[in-house]
């Protein structure tokens, strides 16, 4: 073989190899297992057993109001008015004055909460998809701000509505006063759904996580780990208790991947210090660049 025909065969193997791993850096090793939480003890979160009366009182409430009639409303309602024309760094900025009642393990801003968890995924060398994401994963909190019913229908762990509901649902017994519990089809294991009929065609509790979904699944160019990531982190009977896995298809299977490595960012970065949003300002506005419009429809 001529030694500029294997010269060439090298070359080309070696533009390929490299494009490859370019691909891997902008897009791969986003399901690795975090880094940044190996020394914390995780036993200090999501201690609902513990938590403050405030925190026990929301999830009565939203316990107790999250029907199905209740949400298919709250769809309706979503499909039939823009609330908001603004970027993402001013909804950031708007979301700032409120603190999650249903949150047992953090009193800080929403702005600093979005940072840590951007800033963990960043430590840790995740792409600029997943950390763009872990910056804007909670800005479907700006419900509490565009006519939302109080907290219980914006923030708190979602569950499915439409069926039993699951005994790994945080205080489960708190579903007595939600009428839904007594409904001879709404009350059974699969209710109005079908074996294995995938996420995508159940109900989840409305709340910010749902909200956030639908905003961006048109309006951004972030992939579907990430829309995945947004739409089932509060989610969290499925992603960490195993709930549901008779509605899951083989779809879900792969949302359940992004969320199971995108959970620890959002859990334990709480704990982290807090971070500068002056600073830290023209790295991630450089990043929502990347995947956002300038202004977005809420």
């Amino acid at each position: 073989m001529p030694i500029a025909v294997v010269y060439n065969a090298g070359r080309v193997l070696d533009e390929t190899s490299d494009a490859i791993d370019y691909v891997n850096v902008l897009k791969g090793k986003w399901n690795e297992e975090s880094r940044f939480d190996q020394e914390k003890d995780k036993t200090q979160f999501r201690d609902y057993d513990a938590a403050c009366d405030r925190v026990k009182n929301f999830y009565k409430e939203q316990h107790e109001k999250q029907t199905v009639e209740f949400n298919i409303k709250a769809r309706v309602e979503f499909n039939s008015k823009k609330r908001a024309r603004m970027g993402v760094w001013e909804a950031m900025e708007m979301l700032n004055t409120l603190v999650d009642e249903s949150d047992p393990d953090t009193n800080l801003s929403q702005i600093e909460h979005l940072l840590q968890t951007a800033e963990a995924i960043r430590r840790d060398g995740k792409p600029e998809w997943m950390q763009v994401t872990g910056l804007v994963h909670d800005l479907g909190k700006l419900l509490s701000m565009f006519g939302s019913q109080g907290q219980w229908d914006v923030v708190g762990d979602t569950f499915v509505v439409g069926c039993k509901f699951s005994e790994k649902i945080i205080y489960p017994h708190t579903f007595e006063g939600n009428p839904d519990s007594q409904d001879v089809v709404y009350s059974t294991r699969y209710g109005i759904y079908e074996p294995h009929c995938g996420l995508d065609n159940v109900m989840l509790s409305w709340g910010h996580d749902e909200y956030l979904y639908h905003v961006l699944k048109d309006q951004s160019t972030l992939p579907e780990e990430a829309l995945a990531m947004i739409r089932y982190h509060s989610f969290y009977p499925w992603h960490r208790e195993g709930a549901y896995t008779h509605l899951m298809n083989e779809k879900d299977q792969k949302s359940l991947e992004a969320v199971q490595a995108f959970n620890p960012y959002d859990l334990y970065s709480k704990s982290d210090g807090s971070c500068d949003p002056v600073k830290l300002r023209p790295y991630y506005e450089g990043l929502i660049a990347k995947f956002f419009p300038t202004v977005l429809d809420w």
